[in-house]
């Protein structure tokens, strides 16, 4: 058995599309990011590759690289799903915290868990909550978003 963490944090910026958990929600401002900014997406990906010992997800998709630019971030994660059992491990549970003012989270929550287990990553394996900051921080001046996951990786 192994045990990873992961977290994620991008700023808001005016003209993006936000993308959480796979799922585009309805603001006025989307996530400043080389890919899609998908924080929750990140933290997951993060969180797998530290409890395979394969550092982060900068490692495989750098955000120096032109071909990552805009990149799906649900499209990422089946990569890293797919690598775990590679590597021969299923994953056991997904602990996720999605850490915004706004917009609230939690009407989105069943529609990531369904864009998470599209990418393959059993439903039933699957925490998100949504928390707030209580106004402290970048994340409770409004500035942006952040994302923490605790991953259990099982040997098959």
């Amino acid at each position: 058995m192994r045990i990873g963490i992961g977290y994620d944090s991008h700023r808001f910026q005016e003209g993006k599309t936000l993308v959480v958990g796979g799922v585009h929600i309805p603001y006025e401002m989307g996530l400043l990011a080389h890919s899609d900014g998908d924080v929750l997406c990140h933290a997951i990906m993060d969180a797998i590759l530290g409890a395979l010992g394969e550092g982060d997800i900068g490692k495989f998709f750098p955000d120096t690289d032109s071909q990552w630019k805009n990149a799906v971030s649900t499209d990422l994660l089946r990569t890293i799903v797919t690598l775990a059992g590679n590597r021969g491990f299923t994953i056991g549970w997904i602990d996720s915290i999605i850490i915004t003012e706004q917009p609230k989270m939690a009407p989105y929550i069943e529609q990531m868990k369904d864009a998470l287990s599209a990418v393959g990553l059993a439903r039933e394996i699957i925490s998100i909550k949504a928390k707030t900051n209580e106004k402290m921080g970048f994340v409770g001046r409004g500035e942006g978003m952040a994302s923490q996951a605790v991953c259990l990786l099982l040997p098959r």
